[in-house]
């Protein structure tokens, strides 16, 4: 059997991401304890509750959780296979959204060292799972809606192909955790200092023209295009689900987004499935 783990930082947004996976038809277990996934299994194969299992599993299981990666082993072991979704966002972001929703982090004891700690921790725990997750997804500037469509597009229907995200950001906000290929392009003329295209962003023409205009922008153009062409064959080829192709400027309005929409139809008219997301453009406003 395929299953699809759903873990990661609490109040990162599991309970959003598994509720729109239930709605695209997988069957979902929340909070299942790692003791029970290999039990589980064996359940499904003797009563079979459809081809898409989600199980959502993270420290709400206590000590429980520490036997996952054996959990996920054993499944291996028994010829079954799985991926694993991983959900994250800043510190700063989970604090304010504890102190908002005013849940208790299940890492937070009583005589503990408070909630930032609790944070911490988990955080450093978590980090040898992350390292084995097919997917991440970095909640922290995305609304609800935004994390329900990233969900749908990499799970649903044509969730066998590898899904290619191109996406803008501002180097001032912080580098995007999920990305696997960086690309620089503050190297290019700023259209922020451009008084007529100041308060624009890179999702008009006005600023893509400016921004693409000259050889030193389309030698950068040529020299990506020429290096994606080479480097995502290899990615498919290894099996890789998910690529997060990552471009940055300075505040994330301007050249990031053109680029990230310019790779975002050209990656599109090469065949592959892609999508886009702009961090930080809106961030500055």
């Amino acid at each position: 059997m395929d299953f699809l783990f759903v873990t990661g930082m609490s109040g990162a947004g599991k309970t959003v991401a598994v509720n729109e996976l239930e709605d695209m038809g997988y069957f979902c277990v929340d909070n299942i304890p790692s003791g029970l996934i290999g039990a589980f299994a064996r359940l499904c194969e003797q009563s079979p509750v459809g081809g898409r299992i989600a199980l959502v599993t993270d420290f709400r299981s206590g000590e429980q959780f520490a036997r996952f990666p054996e959990a996920l082993d054993q499944l291996t072991a028994e010829g079954h296979t799985y991926r694993i979704l991983m959900l994250e966002a800043e510190d700063s972001v989970i604090l304010r959204r504890y102190k908002e929703n005013r849940r208790r982090h299940p890492l937070l004891e009583e005589g503990s060292a408070g909630l930032e700690a609790a944070i911490r921790t988990e955080r450093k725990l978590l980090e040898p799972l992350r390292l084995r997750a097919d997917y991440r997804i970095d909640t922290s500037f995305i609304t609800i809606a935004q994390l329900r469509e990233r969900v749908e597009q990499l799970f649903g229907d044509d969730s066998g192909k590898m899904i290619v995200t191109c996406m803008s950001f501002g180097y001032k906000y912080g580098i995007p955790a999920e990305t696997d290929l960086l690309f620089d392009v503050r190297c290019l003329p700023n259209p922020f200092y451009v008084p007529e295209l100041r308060e624009h962003t890179g999702l008009e023409q006005a600023v893509q023209e400016y921004v693409l205009a000259g050889e030193t922008s389309q030698g950068l153009v040529q020299r990506l295009d020429s290096l994606l062409d080479y480097l995502l064959p290899l990615y498919l080829a290894e099996g890789k689900c998910s690529l997060v192709i990552g471009f940055g400027c300075t505040g994330g309005r301007h050249r990031s987004v053109t680029f990230a929409e310019l790779f975002r139809e050209r990656l599109a008219r090469k065949g592959y499935r892609v999508s886009v997301s702009h961090r930080d453009v809106n961030r500055s406003r």
